[in-house]
């Protein structure tokens, strides 16, 4: 059975954002529609269920990285802004939909608030890594079957003049 380690970062996170749209406690708020997701960039989301779409990646990351905070996630979901021709120079991304999304979250059950090691941060639930299960067993396997070599051709002895 696949777990979260086991898929496509990518497939697990547009199936985890499927499945929480199907969640009464994960909604955008009325603003998300005109908000940018961070100073890099120029202009908002094209996708209508981009928040979906970031709070699965945002529960991945909690997974994958947890401990972790707004701060560290801001980094994480930074870039680089075109400046003219100026150089580029990084910012971090929009902390308040980092916020709002971990608040979901943990509102949610995936992910509470811990100290680990001296680590203080949000760490990832039994409930949440059960969800990313559940949600790494619907994504369709494809299978890589390694191909067997071809049975090589017996050669004919060939014949020497001698």
């Amino acid at each position: 059975m696949p777990g979260a380690y086991d898929v496509q970062k990518s497939k697990l996170i547009l199936k985890t954002a499927d499945e929480l749209k199907k969640l009464n406690e994960i909604k955008p708020p009325v603003w998300s529609a005109y908000v940018k997701t961070g100073a890099h960039k120029e202009r908002p989301p094209v996708l209508n269920d981009w928040w979906f779409q970031r709070s699965a990646s945002v529960l991945c990351a909690v997974e994958a990285l947890g401990p972790i905070g707004v701060a560290k996630l801001r980094t994480k979901y930074g870039g680089k802004k075109n400046r003219g021709h100026k150089p580029e120079k990084f910012y971090k991304a929009s902390g308040n939909i980092l916020r709002k999304v971990l608040q979901q979250l943990e509102k949610a059950g995936f992910i509470k608030q811990a100290t680990i090691k001296g680590h203080k941060g949000r760490v990832i639930t039994p409930k949440g890594k059960a969800f990313l299960d559940q949600s790494a067993k619907q994504i369709p396997q494809e299978r890589q079957e390694k191909k067997a070599p071809s049975p090589k051709q017996e050669q004919k002895p060939s014949k020497k003049n001698g």
